[in-house]
C-alpha cells in the first residue's frame, strides 16, 4: 500500500512513516517543516534502512499537493499536518483557524478528484468539555477550551459530512490523549521548539539542563495529590493505534471515531517521580500557579477501540520514561 503522511517530519508522523516502512508499505512524505524537522526525516531513513519521496510543501497550496498525487498513486492518507501548541492558538487564532480547516479542506478535494478515499485524522482529547465525567468515551460532550480544540471539532465536523455527501470515502479519526516516548532506537522522538507545552517534553529538557528547574503548574486541584491528571500513552502505542485504524478503513466506509489513550490517569507529580525513579535522577521541581485553562482530570475510555480497532496500548510508564530520556541524551543539535 501507498501511504500519504503529512505532517511526516513531525513528532507523531515520523513515528508513522518508520512504522510504515518497517511493515512494508510505501510512503510519500510532505511537510513545511513549520513543526517537523529534516533530522527527524533522517533519523526514520536510519531506523528503516529505505529512502522515501519527500515534498517540502504547505498542503493548503493545492498545485503542490496537486502534484503529489499526480505522482503517485495514492491508496490511504494519514493527516497529522496542522499547527498545535494549545497557547499560541489563543494568541494567533485566525492563524489556527486558518491553516488547520484550509489544509484539512484542500486535502479533501485533492483526494476526491484523484479518486482516494481512505483517510486517518489526527484529532485531539482537546475537543472534549472540561464539564464532562471520566473516563471520556467517544459520546463525552465535546467543547474545546481554545482555537486549537475548536479547530479539531470542525475538522472532524467537515469529514463526517464529506462522509455523509460522499459514500466511497472511509474516514477514522483518532482523539489522542497525551502522546510521550519516543522510538526504542532514540533517533526518533518528541522535540519541540523553545519552551515545551507539554509535560514530558519539559521534564526531559530539565533533566538535560536546558530549564533550571521543573514548574508543576497547579497543587490545589481536587486530585489525590493536588496535580492535573491525563492519559499518557506511548508514542509507539499510538502508532499501533494508526495501523489498526489504517486496517479498519479498508473494510469499513463512512466516518468513524476513537480515542486513542490507555484509561489509566496519572498525575503530574506520578510522572515525575516516575521519570526520576526509571532514570536514577532527581529533577529539581518549584510549584508554579495554575495555567488557565488546565482541568483537573482527563482519561480515556479505551473500550470503543477496543472493540472495533482491536487496538489496546501494551507500553508501561517505566517504557515511557525510559524511551523519553533515551532520546533527550541522543537529540541531534539540528533538532534543538
Amino acid at each position: 500500500m501507498k501511504i500519504l503522511v503529512t505532517g511526516g517530519a513531525g513528532y507523531i508522523g515520523s513515528h508513522m512513516c518508520a512504522e510504515l516502512l518497517r511493515l512494508g508499505h510505501e510512503i510519500v512524505v510532505a511537510d513545511n517543516f513549520s513543526n517537523g524537522t529534516q533530522a527527524a526525516l533522517d533519523g526514520v531513513k536510519k531506523i528503516s534502512g529505505s529512502d522515501f519521496p519527500f515534498y517540502e510543501t504547505d498542503i493548503r497550496d493545492e498545485n503542490a499537493l496537486e502534484k503529489i498525487f499526480y505522482e503517485h498513486k495514492i491508496d490511504c492518507v494519514t493527516h497529522f499536518a496542522g499547527l498545535k501548541a494549545v497557547g499560541k492558538s489563543v494568541s494567533e487564532p485566525l492563524e489556527y483557524y486558518e491553516n488547520n480547516l484550509n489544509s484539512t479542506l484542500t486535502l479533501c478535494r485533492t483526494m476526491r478528484k484523484h479518486g482516494v478515499f481512505r483517510m486517518i485524522f489526527s484529532s485531539s482529547a482537546a475537543t472534549y468539555s472540561p464539564e464532562n465525567s471520566v473516563p471520556l468515551t467517544e459520546d463525552s460532550v465535546l467543547g474545546a477550551t481554545n482555537p486549537y480544540g475548536r479547530t479539531k471539532i470542525m475538522c472532524e465536523e467537515i469529514l463526517r459530512d464529506l462522509c455523509i455527501a460522499e459514500p466511497r470515502f472511509s474516514v477514522v479519526l483518532l482523539r489522542y490523549f497525551n502522546a510521550v516516548g519516543a522510538h526504542e532506537s532514540g533517533l526518533i522522538g518528541d522535540c519541540p521548539r523553545g519552551i515545551p507545552n507539554n509535560l514530558m517534553p519539559f521534564i526531559s529538557q530539565t533533566a538535560a539542563g536546558l530549564h533550571s528547574e521543573l514548574k508543576i503548574f497547579g497543587n490545589d486541584y481536587n486530585t489525590p495529590d493536588g496535580t492535573c491528571i491525563r492519559d499518557y500513552i506511548h508514542i509507539t502505542d499510538l502508532i499501533d493505534g494508526h495501523v489498526c485504524a489504517i486496517e479498519f478503513s479498508a473494510e469499513n466506509a463512512g466516518c468513524e471515531v476513537f480515542n486513542l489513550g490507555t484509561g489509566r490517569g496519572i498525575s503530574v507529580l506520578e510522572m515525575v517521580d516516575a521519570f526520576d525513579k526509571t532514570n536514577g535522577l532527581k529533577l529539581p521541581r518549584s510549584i508554579a500557579p495554575r495555567r488557565p485553562g488546565d482541568f483537573p482530570e482527563a482519561y480515556a475510555s479505551p473500550e470503543k477501540a477496543e472493540k472495533m480497532l482491536k487496538f489496546r496500548a501494551k507500553k508501561s510508564l517505566e517504557d515511557m520514561c525510559r524511551d523519553t530520556w533515551k532520546f533527550q541524551r541522543n537529540v541531534p543539535s539540528e533538532m534543538r
